[in-house]
């Protein structure tokens, strides 16, 4: 960033069992402000910008077996494809893209934080 003293916002969204708790959690563990929105429940397309009004925007992406698997979630595809429509705002205006499905939580974490310096926020 630059001589702006505000410490930047980090939105995550993405479907169900994503990373998205994850990743806020270890984002926050390294002094950056991250917060994971529930915007795959919501019928407010930009609910992750009212609550948040985020310097960025982390859309974490999962295929549907994936997401099943990591949390042995019991839900359709229809469900999980209701979701990724409910998520179409978001991901029309992410700022960092990330396919979580063949990939660590820390693979997760050194990609976003690869992403943030490329685009100028530290970690600290």
């Amino acid at each position: 960033m630059s001589e702006n003293h505000t410490r930047p916002t980090i939105a995550i969204v993405g479907p169900c069992a994503s990373g998205k708790t994850t990743l806020a959690a270890s984002l926050k563990a390294k002094n950056l402000a991250a917060r994971q929105i529930a915007q795959e429940h919501s019928y407010v397309p930009n609910m992750w910008e009212i609550l948040t009004k985020p310097t960025v925007l982390i859309y974490l992406d999962a295929s549907y077996p994936v997401c099943t698997q990591r949390k042995s979630l019991s839900w359709t595809v229809e469900e999980y494809e209701t979701q990724k429509h409910r998520l179409r705002h978001a991901y029309a205006n992410y700022h960092i893209y990330i396919d979580t499905d063949e990939l660590s939580a820390d693979e997760v974490l050194q990609r976003s934080l690869q992403a943030l310096r490329d685009i100028g926020i530290e970690a600290g």
